[in-house]
């Protein structure tokens, strides 16, 4: 391809409105062009390299026994009200109604339909295990669409579903999955790392992340370099730790004049934060809920939305507060009718302090289950720098990542829903064992820039660079350049080399500006003082220095550099 004949053009001023770097040089390069929010065309530049990663992930899903399908965007609504998961997806499912005021969703996900097919064809032990995937657009009504192709309302994505007879063939194909993404990612040239992970919408009791680590990345990962556990700060395990065994003593309350939070009210009582109890106030789907937990510790909202099974989960306001006889700042889970959610940090310790729910009061000595009862006890503590690992007892640390993939083991909720279930070899009906496997193509895209990139612009890693080489021909009113220039751009293509050809009469300046902002992996420059040293100039994007290749040996050069640039899977 031709430079002056390439669609799209580069700008040198960073958009205003463009806050990842992935969405600055996407936008400065010409790669992507927004229609409206959330809502971008790829141009040829980003196009060639998102179908360079559909064909790296087709690939490795053919080669773990997946067979390619397509399914239809448009999705009757009834399918999710079947499921119970329209709730879920809330306002970021998109709706529309037919000419005859019939109600269609447009797909964000397609475990419904690919359910209501399976119930179809599966009929016996012997149909299984399937493994069906696509490679299609999706559509989610974000609130809040941002980070350019990070974070969008249409999206393309491989959405794969596993159907399995039991645990341990759902176990066999997830555990394929988990391999074919490692392949793909490292096949693009990026390094990804396998989280656990919160299960969100879709549901489902295990489920794991890939995360690309970029210091830009909108998730928290919290990890520990000792044992190797790594999970997304919505899901973090950590150590609590158990206090010093101790009898239960009488509860009494004491005067705090004047002490509301919790380092206060500690610190008058001569006491660690530790001792102390934390109530936070929720509201769950209109149901006002009290969480308990230490004084040292903070709430992990995702983890008790989930523990409460709720589709909504927002902090309660003051009035409601108020509304339940509650005094902020010497509030108790004591004496109320409120459910009351605890943490398992609680459990490990007794005589805390707590509100009194009477202003400058507080109780000392509250024993869980002698002074209250909580309606459920489990893990919604949020895990932080510098907490003890549960597995290993190092101290774990965070660090930021860009999620490129998610897989789900669904378990058989939507396969007893919708009917997808098997004769066994008795002829017993049991219901499938489901998974479901998706990547985000665009995502991808972005996080290859967020990872791979410098103040001059991106550099792609070989395997999915929209060209393998740029070729920059100076002073091209020279006859000897211009000659070379055409030879080596035909050579190359005749090598089945990809090359971008900058043929446009412009200043060196301008070219290699572009060159470094377009990142293609190797730039060969052609000009008088380089053909006068014997040759071209080859250089690798990534590195300062360059060489003189001569005309007989560019070829053979630069497909040596290619092949050494290919990662291979394994």
């Amino acid at each position: 391809m031709r430079v002056s004949q390439l669609f799209g053009k580069t700008q040198r001023e960073i958009p205003g409105e463009a806050e990842t770097i992935s969405h600055q040089l996407l936008l400065r390069a010409g790669m992507i062009n927004q229609l409206t929010a959330g809502v971008y065309s790829m141009m040829p530049l980003a196009w060639r390299t998102a179908r360079k990663i559909m064909d790296i992930i087709r690939e490795e899903m053919d080669a773990a026994g997946c067979q390619e399908i397509t399914m239809p965007v448009l999705q009757p609504v009834d399918l999710w009200e079947k499921s119970g998961r329209g709730a879920a997806f809330g306002a970021n499912l998109f709706k529309l109604q037919d000419r005859k005021e019939r109600t269609l969703a447009l797909g964000p996900t397609h475990e419904e339909v690919v359910t209501s097919l399976a119930a179809q064809y599966i009929q016996s032990y012997r149909d299984l295990p399937q493994r069906l995937y696509q490679i299609q657009t999706k559509l989610r009504d974000e609130p809040r669409p941002r980070g350019g192709l990070i974070r969008v309302r249409e999206f393309i994505m491989k959405d794969m579903y596993s159907f399995d007879a039991d645990e341990a063939g759902l176990e066999v194909s997830y555990q394929k999955m988990v391999q074919a993404y490692k392949n793909i990612y490292k096949r693009c040239g990026l390094r990804a790392i396998a989280i656990e992970a919160d299960s969100g919408a879709i549901g489902g009791k295990a489920s794991h992340e890939f995360m690309v680590l970029a210091e830009s990345g909108e998730d928290e990962v919290i990890f520990c370099s000792g044992c190797g556990y790594a999970a997304n700060v919505e899901k973090a395990k950590f150590d609590k730790g158990a206090a010093a065994a101790q009898l239960p003593l009488p509860i009494e309350e004491v005067a705090t004049p004047g002490k509301e939070s919790i380092e206060d009210v500690a610190a008058f009582l001569s006491l660690a934060p530790s001792q102390m109890l934390k109530c936070v106030f929720y509201v769950a789907d209109k149901e006002f809920i009290i969480a308990v937990i230490r004084g040292d510790l903070e709430i992990n909202e995702v983890k008790l939305k989930n523990l409460l099974k709720a589709t909504d989960l927002r902090l309660a306001t003051a009035e409601e507060v108020t509304g339940q006889g509650i005094i902020a700042g010497s509030a108790s889970p004591v004496g109320h009718r409120a459910m009351v959610i605890t943490d398992d940090s609680i459990v490990s310790s007794v005589n805390y302090v707590g509100g009194a729910n009477v202003a400058g009061r507080h109780m000392k000595n509250i024993v869980l289950g002698r002074d209250f009862n909580p309606y459920k006890t489990s893990d919604i503590a949020s895990a932080s720098v510098g907490a003890k690992c549960s597995r290993c007892g190092g101290t774990l640390e965070s660090t930021r990542g860009i999620e490129v993939g998610h897989v789900f083991k669904l378990g058989t909720f939507l396969a007893e829903t919708f009917g997808a279930t098997y004769a066994d070899a008795e002829g017993n009906q049991r219901p499938c064992i489901m998974g479901c496997y998706g990547i985000g193509v665009g995502r991808l895209l972005a996080a290859a820039i967020e990872q791979n990139h410098d103040d001059k612009g991106i550099i792609w890693p070989m395997p999915i660079a929209p060209y393998q080489v740029q070729l920059c021909a100076l002073s091209l009113d020279n006859e000897r350049v211009r000659a070379a220039a055409e030879k080596l751009y035909e050579d190359l293509r005749a090598a089945g080399v990809e090359v971008l050809y900058d043929d446009r009469i412009d200043s060196p300046g301008v070219k290699f500006n572009d060159a470094d902002l377009l990142g293609m992996p190797i730039r060969i420059t052609i000009s008088p003082r380089s053909l006068d040293k014997g040759g071209m100039e080859l250089k690798k994007r990534n590195e300062k220095a360059f060489v003189i290749v001569t005309v007989e040996n560019a070829v053979a050069e630069v497909k040596a550099v290619i092949e050494r640039e290919m990662p291979s899977a394994g």
